[in-house]
């Protein structure tokens, strides 16, 4: 039975117990029985004992109830440390009549021999050695060492003049401590300055605070080395994006995102990205990149690539491209396919037959977005989508980037991955940034948006990440379909992705009546020979006046669909005056023709004028040398950004409707995302 480290209590041993000394006289088990030099006895379990305080075995090794604290020791001088060894050693041979090393059988010295020599004989026996070694000490500091090794120890036998403390500023007053404090807190949000500067600023503060002499401004060099130590952690001098962002990491301890099923959340974020693009009639521009990313897989959902500066996304967009099928384009490699990913295809394309010519990207449908604050993500439009998909949105707290760190950690790989190998990147900043004829834009938004979607899938999707690992796996790393196929085996059931209707229940909607010329909308008629039974009726929704819900494209203002709350199906109607325009339309391209006829002195609500300056607008713009630098800036921001893929649309036409074979089919023309606040204009 032990008592402390490396010691054994047996029968015949003395312990100090209760502030006695016992004899044991017995064991039994897990009870020990005690006998006291007055005839008392008592019958104790070994636990109590041993943990009861004060308890201690009597004639044992004092070096044995203790273990050497080896990383305190190591952090003290070499010398400390052999002093203490050196007490060690004399204070044990007093304790025991033996030196700690000494071989089993040793005799005790004759001065140190406990059975006849006491204690204070013994230390002093103990001093005079030590004097006579040129080391004069007393018997008392003998006496006081080794009380001090009974209770802690060679810790106990430390010189602590080496170990205090020192002052967390040194001997600089803790006042100028505290001003320069604040005076580095104050600098978070301004211009990176030189140590000098926030020299003067902290004199002048305490010279504010505390009048001028009361307090002692340490030396240049010591306020420099205060500076480094109190920097530690905020980047004071570094670069000035830094500070902020340190400035908005949350106070409390981080706690890692997980999620254990794929779409359980979904983090959205916008960033630029470090490539330059050709903007439409070659104007060069910046891009932005917004990401839809799975927590769960860390599979990318969705990437839209926008011209900088525009509006980045609306809910149309990202949802429609979240939440369809990725389709094989021309040209890639049959590897891309789904049925040649991890991804449990054949299950899959039981569910939905759109699979069987899918990419390998899964569709990842989510229960829960988070999002920032950006206004795109605010609107209404957003929101009801979300809404009528069944997702819940949280939002990021305001500059807390932390709140989406995974999101926000995948640009970093983006760039790292595929900028940097893209014709025009740019590098992070201009100090990484090569010369003007190695980073001239040499892809159009359209032709980077298809690499973007070709190496997510080939380069992202397949690629083991280090934040995905499983037990069943052995801990490797897996990719982002390797987790989608193990997710969704442990979820147990797989959501299905958007339909058609559903793709047309997240456009924008507005509200009118039917009449003999069909629907105005924002000074444009659309009309169809479907609408015909509709006309100067009512739609029976009270809440909106009995008018009747359309839904409108904002990359294709050339046509609108109807809801019949009759036949619960959609009716498309066409634009009157598309046949006068060279090329269809959008929102924004709308509205710049429409300047040009106000500003010509012609009234904007005569469609027909308005189409003749949309066709000249789009004609004069498209030509090798327009002279209108603002038309060329708009067809560059318009034509600059893809399309949205949509699932196929449920055929808008009844059986019976009449069709017009000669019809010209316009083709749409890929346009700038629309700003959602704009949808308000049309209610």
């Amino acid at each position: 039975m032990t008592a402390g480290h490396n010691q054994v209590l047996r029968v015949g041993d003395r312990v100090r117990f209760e502030d006695d000394e016992w004899s044991v006289t017995g064991l039994d088990g897990t009870r020990v029985r005690l006998s006291g030099d007055t005839g008392r006895t008592r019958l104790l379990l070994a636990g109590h004992l041993l943990a009861s305080p004060g308890f201690r075995l009597l004639g044992a090794d004092p070096a044995a109830r203790y273990l050497d604290p080896v990383g305190l020791l190591d952090a003290l001088p070499p010398s400390v440390v052999q002093r203490a060894r050196s007490w060690e050693r004399h204070v044990v041979e007093v304790e025991t009549g033996l030196p700690p090393d000494a071989p089993p059988g040793t005799p005790a010295h004759a001065s140190f021999d406990p059975s006849t020599r006491t204690l204070a004989q013994r230390d002093a026996a103990k001093a005079a050695e030590l004097s006579l070694a040129g080391e004069p000490v007393s018997a008392a500091t003998v006496k006081r060492m080794r009380l001090r090794y009974r209770a802690g120890g060679i810790w106990a036998l430390v010189d602590h003049r080496g170990t205090r403390p020192v002052g967390q500023h040194g001997r600089v007053d803790p006042r100028v401590a505290t001003v320069l404090a604040a005076a580095m807190q104050a600098e978070t949000l301004e211009s990176t300055g030189t140590r000098s500067r926030l020299r003067r600023r902290v004199e002048r503060q305490i010279a504010v605070e505390y009048g001028d002499h009361e307090v002692r401004m340490p030396s240049r060099a010591t306020f420099y080395r205060l500076c480094a130590a109190m920097d530690t952690g905020r980047h004071t001098f570094g670069q000035a994006t830094t500070p902020r962002t340190q400035a908005n990491r949350p106070e409390r301890p981080f706690t890692q995102t997980l999620a254990q099923r794929p779409g359980e959340l979904v983090q959205i974020d916008t960033s630029p990205l470090d490539v330059i693009a050709l903007l439409d009639d070659g104007v060069p521009g910046r891009v932005e990149l917004t990401i839809v990313l799975d927590v769960a897989t860390r599979s990318i959902c969705a990437a839209v690539l926008r011209p900088r500066g525009t509006k980045a996304v609306d809910a149309a967009l990202l949802l429609a491209r979240m939440l369809v099928p990725e389709p094989m384009r021309p040209g890639w490699p049959e590897a891309l396919h789904m049925a040649r990913s991890s991804i449990p295809h054949g299950r899959l394309l039981a569910l939905d037959e759109r699979l069987e010519h899918a990419a390998a990207r899964p569709v990842v449908v989510p229960e829960t977005v988070v999002t920032d604050r950006g206004s795109v993500f605010l609107s209404q439009t957003f929101v009801s989508a979300c809404a009528r998909l069944g997702i819940s949105i949280q939002t990021a707290r305001p500059r807390t980037p932390t709140d989406k760190g995974i999101v926000e950690r995948s640009f970093r790989s983006i760039n790292t991955l595929f900028s940097q190998h893209v014709a025009g990147y740019l590098g992070a900043d201009v100090t990484r940034r090569g010369t003007p004829d190695t980073t001239q834009a040499r892809w159009s938004v359209p032709q980077l948006q298809e690499l973007l979607d070709e190496w997510i899938v080939a380069g992202w999707q397949p690629r083991p990440h280090e934040g995905l690992r499983l037990a069943a796996s052995g801990l490797r790393p897996l990719s982002p379909n390797e987790m989608f196929a193990a997710g969704i085996a442990a979820a147990g059931y797989l959501r299905l992705p958007l339909t058609g209707d559903d793709y047309l229940e997240l456009l924008p909607v507005c509200w009118r009546t039917i009449g003999d010329h069909g629907i105005q909308i924002g000074h444009r008629h659309y009309d169809s020979p479907q609408l015909n039974p509709c006309r100067h009726t009512t739609s029976g929704v009270a809440g909106k006046n009995r008018r009747w819900e359309i839904h409108y494209d904002p990359y294709n203002l050339s046509q609108v669909f109807v809801r019949d709350m009759r036949t619960k199906r959609w009716i498309t109607a066409t634009w009157t005056h598309l046949p006068m325009v060279a090329a269809p339309f959008a929102d924004f391209t709308w509205r710049a023709a429409r300047q040009i006829v106000a500003g010509q002195g012609g009234d904007t609500s005569q469609q027909s004028e308005v189409a003749h300056a949309l066709h000249d607008l789009l004609t004069r713009a498209a030509g090798p040398s327009a002279p209108d630098a603002h038309a060329r800036r708009v067809r560059a921001r318009t034509a600059a950004a893809p399309p949205a893929p949509r699932p196929d649309l449920p055929d808008a036409r009844s059986d019976d409707a009449p069709t017009d074979d000669d019809a010209p089919i316009a083709t749409i023309i890929p346009l700038r995302a629309f700003e959602a606040g704009d949808e308000r204009r049309y209610r």
